[in-house]
């Protein structure tokens, strides 16, 4: 019986020890993927951002100087056909795109707007040949924008997302319990998000650098006087002309009210006849 006992005891002994040791392996497991705290991760964000702006790899290659060019020229000529024609050799020369063209006319003056997409590399070739045949011009403002330093900051920025955004799904292999899986899932979709964001940037950034926009005005100066060049026969025509289309439209006018005037002449007709009536009657 003493042994028994003995054994007993033993057994109850190893088996609370064995469960210890595996409540012990399970609690290091889930400590081993646990998601960081929030305040850690901004921590871990604004400490790589710092580092790789303070002392950033000299052995990555130098980033090609990123230049933003537009231009805008007015200027006035003998002829807006010609000039057109002029313009529009440049822009097959320089591989270019007219994006917006519109024309018109105000007090002394007949013009015509053009807005043109070159690309940067033909940019100074496409001005020299617009500016061909230009005597003077009225409006000529060519700008440069350096945005090299925006598109390191972006760039930058961009992969030390895309750096956050690995860490966060090698945790969320890891992860085994649905809280933590969707915490973590969380913070993927919100790092997503800025990195599509800087992505955009660096398109619309990438996309004002790779095309240069040109807006040009053109315009001929009508006669003050021209009006004498035309004959007296002429203007008689011209007004006959006027008188006639003048009536027509009065014409078209009565038609359009008929039911009006008819309404109209047979109330008349009916007061007319009363008030003979009564005349006849006193």
């Amino acid at each position: 019986m003493r042994n028994i006992f003995f054994l007993s005891v033993f057994f109850l002994i190893f088996s609370g020890c064995s469960k210890s040791n595996e409540t012990q392996n399970e609690s290091l497991m889930i400590s081993s993927v646990k998601l960081p705290a929030k305040a850690n991760v901004n921590a871990n964000v604004n400490a790589d951002t710092d580092s790789y702006d303070r002392s950033p790899d000299l052995s990555a290659p130098k980033m090609e100087q990123k230049i933003i060019k537009e231009a805008t020229l007015r200027f006035e000529t003998d002829d807006l056909e010609n000039t057109f024609n002029q313009i529009q050799k440049a822009v097959t020369a320089g591989k270019a795109t007219i994006i917006n063209d519109s024309e018109g006319k105000d007090y002394g003056t007949v013009f015509r707007n053009l807005t043109v997409k070159v690309p940067s590399q033909n940019f100074d070739r496409f001005i020299n040949d617009i500016s061909k045949g230009v005597s003077y011009f009225e409006i000529k403002n060519i700008s440069a924008q350096d945005v090299t330093e925006q598109f390191i900051d972006l760039t930058s920025r961009l992969n030390t997302k895309k750096k956050l955004e690995e860490r966060y799904l090698q945790i969320l292999q890891k992860a085994t319990k649905v809280s933590e899986i969707l915490e973590i899932e969380k913070q993927i979709s919100v790092i997503r998000e800025e990195i599509e964001a800087k992505e955009g940037q660096l398109k619309y950034l990438q996309n004002r650098v790779s095309e240069s926009t040109v807006t040009i005005e053109f315009y001929k100066t009508t006669a003050e006087k021209e009006g004498v060049k035309i004959s007296y026969g002429s203007k008689i025509w011209t007004a006959v002309k006027s008188g006639f289309f003048s009536l027509s439209d009065f014409l078209i006018s009565l038609i359009s009210v008929w039911p009006f005037i008819i309404i109209f002449c047979v109330l008349a007709y009916f007061i007319r006849k009363r008030f003979k009536r009564k005349k006849q009657q006193s």
